[in-house]
């Protein structure tokens, strides 16, 4: 039963556009020391390791990181990153971010890559 009921969220949220994600609340707000670039390369080099290459746009005074699933190309998380001075504001929006058991790959990453 359990198993059935994580696949049918896991299912769900395999369709939500990068729109819809935007319309959730951050589940990660945060600002950094590194400006923009340098934070976009830390997370697609540790995002890498577990997913698919993200895709990276201009966006305001910075970037957006829309970050695919683990198995398919559909959205699963919104990542902005916009300039500041001395750095970046960071704002982590996800899929699935009223799931408590969602994977935890994408906070990991963006927290390591504060300073890191």
């Amino acid at each position: 039963m359990k198993w059935g009921v994580l696949l049918a969220m896991l299912a769900l949220g395999g369709c939500a556009s990068v729109t819809d994600i935007e319309q959730t609340l951050p589940t990660m707000s945060v600002i950094s020391g590194k400006k923009p670039d340098a934070y976009a390369q830390c997370l697609v080099q540790q995002l890498s390791k577990t997913r698919k290459a993200p895709q990276i746009e201009p966006h305001k005074e910075g970037l957006r990181i829309i970050v695919p699933q683990k198995l398919t190309s559909n959205p699963t998380a919104v990542i902005d990153i916009e300039e500041r001075s001395g750095g970046s504001s960071i704002k982590v929006y996800e899929s699935m971010s009223n799931v408590p058991v969602r994977p935890g790959d994408i906070r990991k990453a963006a927290t390591h890559c504060i300073s890191g």
